[in-house]
């Protein structure tokens, strides 16, 4: 049985940064990455990245957001600067291993005044 275990939400205020991990039980050979949903809208990719490290990012996060992996560890991060309102959301973060997804809990992510 594979877990991934989120950490790192919180509240923020507009312009903050926070930072996000996301640590895997087993080794994960696929993509690992970072989806959001906020309130009332359906889940959206915000950045993914390969095993070799290419990585993938939605528009609204690009320049804003790194995401990063290390394999040794099971562990994708994800550093998110210059945060924005919009930004708030529960941020879920997924891991590929022998053609399966899998998904962690969500951590909350609120940025707010």
């Amino acid at each position: 049985q594979v877990q991934l275990v989120e950490s790192g939400g919180g509240l923020v205020q507009p312009g903050g940064s926070l930072r996000l991990s996301c640590a895997a039980s087993r080794s994960m050979f696929g993509a690992m990455g970072w989806y959001r949903q906020a309130p009332g809208k359906q889940r959206e990719l915000v950045a993914s990245i390969t095993r070799g490290g290419t990585t993938t990012y939605a528009d609204a996060v690009k320049g804003r957001f790194t995401i990063s992996r290390d394999n040794g560890k099971n562990t994708v991060y994800l550093q998110m600067n210059s945060l924005k309102p919009d930004d708030t959301a529960v941020y879920y973060c997924y891991g590929g291993r022998l053609g399966v997804d899998y998904w962690g809990q969500g951590t909350q992510v609120t940025v707010s005044s």
